[in-house]
């Protein structure tokens, strides 16, 4: 069977495509931007990819093609599909149908904290010797790949309250009906979307309807959203993770690299590893407990931890020159960025921390969270940020003075070469290429 996919650059899509081709069908794809890690894995399976959208993309007429969230009517390959009546679907509807429904699904849910933990699930079983299948939305380093197909019955998925499709509005995770199901946290976000909190708890809800009796939840105990939900109703046992009565963590040192897992109040195991950051531990209990809902002890998942390499983009180091360290991270939330630059404190104490921004998602494109994002970069010494054409709102106002506002990456690259001394940290922060500042940077420092 051919399959086209359309969007085939984003995380999502290229982990269906890789999972496609493992199944034995021929993959194409068309999009406007691809760009690492969705590229290189991409090039290195040998799937044939179209820049651009056109109608001459589908000229070999796909037996079905598969259309990502992120395309809308007025599409040029859209608007070709359906004129020339061709068979399409969703992602998330493809994934279910030819991937999830005969498998225990792990799925994990929640604003924050969807791929690391996703990663940290799938390698557990990994280490247990359970040969699972995933499809994450990055690449976990154990592993140098989004998604893999297995004849195990365990499969991983991250599970995104994103829509589906512009001919499917429901949250992409509706489809997946998994068997573990973990709800990280909840905030309000993707306002482009969702009209308020209420109306991302609603599908948060529905998700909640799709697992069975059999079925169990990890939650977050400390996340009253989340409560919230489970209120509408709830069919399924529950195991909280932060809860004094459920899975809980007690820090050995002050980054997080090393603590203590506890149930119940009882010291199950240690984990001591290389990632940092409170909410990194959070996101391990929820794994841990996901994997025993599997069959796999706290003993061996405790081990497994030990040995995570974390996730690329996440507080990754991409290099350091004359003793400057930068990081790429994929923080695109105020939670997210906060989360990030605590971590990234509590490791380098006093070290001075450059924080390099672009608003790039949507809803922070459209100023959704502009009150909170100054909060949220109080760990930074300075404060960088691209304002791209499209945004309107004040940024600079909005961080009360504290951020340089810059409007091009060159002037960003410049004004950090003229500054950076030895020791400083630079946390470049974006859910994209940000126009490939990491290595443009590091060749600039280094020359």
């Amino acid at each position: 069977m051919h399959i086209h996919i359309l969007g085939v650059g984003g995380s999502f899509m290229a982990g269906l495509a890789m999972l496609g081709r493992a199944l034995g069908h021929t993959i194409t794809g068309s999009d406007a931007q691809v760009y690492p890690p969705a590229s290189t894995q991409l090039a290195a399976a040998g799937i044939d990819i179209f820049s651009g959208y056109s109608a001459a993309n589908l000229k070999h007429k796909p037996d079905v093609v598969v259309i990502g969230n992120a395309l809308s009517r007025g599409n040029p390959e859209v608007e070709a599909v359906l004129d020339q009546g061709l068979p399409y679907t969703s992602g998330a509807q493809w994934v279910a149908e030819n991937i999830l429904h005969e498998r225990w699904v792990i799925a994990v849910a929640g604003t924050h904290g969807k791929t690391t933990t996703a990663s940290m699930i799938a390698w557990i079983l990994e280490y247990a010797g359970l040969d699972p299948g995933f499809l994450i939305g990055g690449v976990p380093c154990n592993f140098d790949v989004s998604a893999r197909l297995r004849a195990a019955p365990f499969f991983v998925i991250e599970a995104d309250e994103y829509d589906t499709a512009f001919f499917d509005k429901r949250s992409k995770f509706i489809h997946y009906r998994p068997r573990t199901a973990i709800l990280n946290n909840l905030e309000f976000d993707h306002a482009d979307i969702f009209p308020d909190l209420p109306a991302i708890q609603r599908q948060f809800h529905y998700f909640v309807r799709t697992v069975p009796a059999s079925g169990r939840f990890i939650v977050n105990a400390a996340d009253r959203n989340l409560t919230e939900v489970l209120e509408m109703g709830c069919w399924s046992p529950v195991e909280y993770f932060d809860a004094t009565d459920g899975w809980s963590a007690k820090m050995t040192c002050e980054d997080a690299g090393r603590f203590h897992v506890l149930r119940a109040g009882a010291v199950q195991g240690e984990v001591s590893w290389k990632l940092i950051g409170r909410h990194n531990m959070s996101n391990a209990l929820a794994a841990i407990a996901a994997a025993h809902h599997a069959g796999v002890s706290v003993e061996a998942a405790t081990e497994a931890l030990c040995k995570f390499k974390n996730v690329k983009r996440r507080l990754e180091v991409r290099g350091t020159v004359h003793g400057i360290t930068v990081y790429d991270d994929f923080a695109h939330h105020p939670t997210e960025i906060a989360a990030s630059l605590r971590a990234l404190r509590s490791s380098v104490g006093k070290r001075r921390i450059f924080a390099v921004l672009e608003p790039r998602s949507n809803s922070m494109r459209m100023g959704v969270h502009q009150r909170s994002l100054a909060g949220a970069l109080v760990e930074a010494d300075q404060v960088l940020i691209l304002r791209a054409p499209e945004i309107t709102w004040d940024v600079a106002a909005a961080l009360n003075g504290r951020a340089r506002v810059l409007s091009s990456v060159d002037a960003i690259i410049a004004t950090l070469v003229q500054e950076l001394q030895a020791d400083d940290r630079v946390l470049i922060m974006s859910n994209g290429d940000f126009g490939g500042l990491h290595d443009r940077l590091l060749a600039r420092l280094q020359s």
